[in-house]
């Protein structure tokens, strides 16, 4: 673990310096989608070395990567079908029995909260010339097939509203784009072994546990492993301890939750959100600005006349059993259900942002309900760290961990 944790240093110092200068190879003609990244793995590991990144040196084996920007469609929380967009990274320079005999491995990987557009994973893939810092971990690292899909609200289907925190609508993507990629895969002679992972980091985290939710009860794909992050599975609980607080550490998050609940829901935004914070969301989210130009046009007091939230709204929430808020709140839950996939609920303990207790919660429900196979995996433990981490800071190294586990399961399992 040591030295998965030098190589997340790695990572880090990797997305710092960048990957727009590194030569790239000549693009070349697929079907169904088109190649946005081709590097391979010497140019990644020069840079690291180069970079002066610990534990990386000539011997370190660093795979390269070719993404693909894959179009596709899906269907929203109101029924419609939406063209949206994915990023699919497979790696290069594994042994050439893995792509003959072995095949590759999938691992399904949602993102977190973002704001910016160009901050979608394919998106962002075609303007830093290299994908996210997650798809480098999985990908290049431990050579994964890494599937990214932009969500519903950005990508290509930017000018619609994301439905934050809304489970129907990022599982419909998250399974779409699996089914999607698969069909590119075999039209492009991409060996896949059959093998799938699910993970995601916060929101993402959410969206893999709503993901593996509807596999499991259409039954039309199977889950090798799933390693959920940092999520807020338990929606309601979470709502309740954010709306109980006088004061918000994030109010672009909640903003955004509000928004998108009133909008899916058919009411007001402004019987949601307090004015005039309520009239300049559109504006906000329209996708041209990252969470701290959001945060600074937002108010960090809670409720209240001068509040974020709606006095009344608020109050509804917490009185109020039939209030359309509060039953939608319990109708977006995903921690009290029962998966037969193995489940690994990875996160800080020191999480200031989505609290620890919320996967204690979700593990605890699950195995009540007769879950067998659902292990919380705090990450400070796991690493060794001598302090506690916070929600920002755990993302690589959460990534890090989640690898981990499903490489070790390849291993055993496939045999590479």
């Amino acid at each position: 673990m040591k030295k998965i944790l030098n190589y997340l240093l790695g990572v880090s110092v990797l997305i710092l310096v960048g990957c727009g200068d590194l030569q790239q190879p000549a693009n070349e003609t697929v079907v169904g989608g088109k190649i946005v990244v081709d590097l391979d793995g010497e140019n990644i590991k020069n840079s690291l070395i180069e970079a002066k990144v610990p534990g990386v040196d000539a011997n370190t084996t660093v795979y390269g990567y070719k993404a693909y920007k894959i179009p596709y469609s899906t269907t929203d929380e109101e029924g419609n079908t939406v063209a949206v967009s994915g990023l699919m990274v497979v790696p290069v320079g594994l042994p050439d029995v893995v792509n003959t005999t072995l095949g590759l491995s999938m691992v399904s990987d949602d993102h977190g909260t973002i704001f910016a557009n160009e901050d979608a994973p394919a998106v962002l893939a075609g303007i830093n010339n290299a994908p996210s810092g997650s798809s480098v971990v999985l990908t290049s690292l431990f050579g994964f097939v890494t599937l990214q899909p932009d969500y519903i609200g950005f990508g290509d289907s930017k000018d619609h509203y994301h439905p934050f925190v809304l489970k129907k609508s990022l599982a419909n993507t998250t399974v779409d784009f699996i089914v999607a990629a698969k069909k590119f895969a075999a039209d492009n002679k991409i060996n896949l072994n059959g093998q799938l992972f699910i993970t995601g980091y916060s929101e993402g985290g959410y969206a893999a546990m709503a993901t593996l939710q509807k596999i499991e009860k259409e039954g039309k794909l199977q889950v090798t492993l799933a390693a959920p992050m940092a999520g807020p599975y338990a929606f309601d609980a979470m709502a309740m301890g954010v709306l109980s607080q006088p004061t918000l550490s994030v109010p672009s998050f909640m903003a955004d939750v509000g928004y998108a609940y009133a909008i899916s829901h058919d009411e007001d935004v402004a019987s949601v959100i307090n004015e005039p914070y309520a009239s300049r969301l559109e504006n906000l989210l329209d996708g041209t600005k990252a969470h701290t130009e959001i945060d600074a046009a937002l108010t960090k007091v809670t409720t209240g006349a001068n509040g974020l939230f709606n006095p009344q709204f608020v109050n509804n929430f917490f009185t109020d059993p039939n209030y359309w808020f509060k039953k939608a709140a319990q109708e977006n839950n995903v921690h009290n259900w029962v998966p037969q996939t193995a489940v690994r609920l990875v996160h800080c303990k020191g999480d200031d942002v989505i609290p620890y207790a919320i996967s204690e919660l979700t593990q605890g429900t699950m195995s009540a309900l007769g879950a067998s196979n659902v292990v919380l995996v705090p990450v400070e433990e796991t690493l060794g760290l001598p302090n506690l981490v916070g929600h920002g800071a755990c993302g690589l190294l959460a990534y890090g961990v989640a690898g981990t586990i499903f490489a070790q399961t390849r291993k055993a399992t496939v045999g590479y």
